[in-house]
């Protein structure tokens, strides 16, 4: 067997050619597959509340003032007249998983929040609703949307809806300013 004088030569230029074919490939996945920033989540996330972790802090809301309320603890009419839609439209956003909001749109997981404000409670032409929902009675107005909003197995214990509820009152008002906007005739703020 004869030593080959370029054995080392061919080495390098296998090794630089390797290295070369593996820049290449990272180059052109990169331009393929350009990440960049969406404006929305794909899959949006349900918020979780911040919990004290401190020791000796338990399970109870780090920040008292998004305890969970039981709806109405305050001036619910003062409340929604300083609510702002716009930021509504961003807390909906926790509801979109499971509810349309377009006026046509057929139900999802939940029924479509189209019209909601004035709607029976349990009431959804084509939507078969829980027996807690179904047998309440009612109808959905500010102090009930309010109030479900807050705490929904609170409000019809036995409810399918498992959302926790959002506890903080001034985006739980802008979320119902802006679901009364989803009307072709608004319900009057009380």
């Amino acid at each position: 067997m004869t030593k080959d004088p370029l054995f080392l030569t061919k080495l390098a230029g296998a090794v630089l050619v390797a290295a070369w074919i593996i820049v290449g490939a990272a180059l052109a996945s990169w331009m393929l597959y350009q990440p960049r920033q969406l404006d929305e989540p794909v899959y949006p996330l349900l918020d979780t509340e911040m919990v004290d972790t401190r020791p000796g802090g338990g399970d109870t809301p780090a920040d008292d003032s998004e305890a969970p309320a039981e709806g109405g603890g305050d001036d619910l009419a003062a409340r929604l007249a300083a609510a702002d839609p716009a930021a509504g439209a961003k807390v909906v956003r926790k509801c979109t998983a499971c509810h349309s909001a377009n006026k046509g749109a057929g139900h999802k997981i939940g029924p479509n929040l189209w019209d909601i404000v004035g709607r029976g409670i349990g009431a959804a032409e084509d939507y078969r609703f829980s027996a807690a929902l179904a047998e309440h009675g009612g109808s959905w107005g500010y102090e009930e949307l309010d109030a479900f909003l807050a705490a929904p197995k609170t409000f019809a214990e036995g409810t399918r809806m498992t959302f926790a509820g959002i506890s903080n009152d001034s985006d739980r008002a802008d979320l119902i300013v802006y679901l009364r906007g989803l009307s072709d005739s608004p319900k009057p703020l009380p």
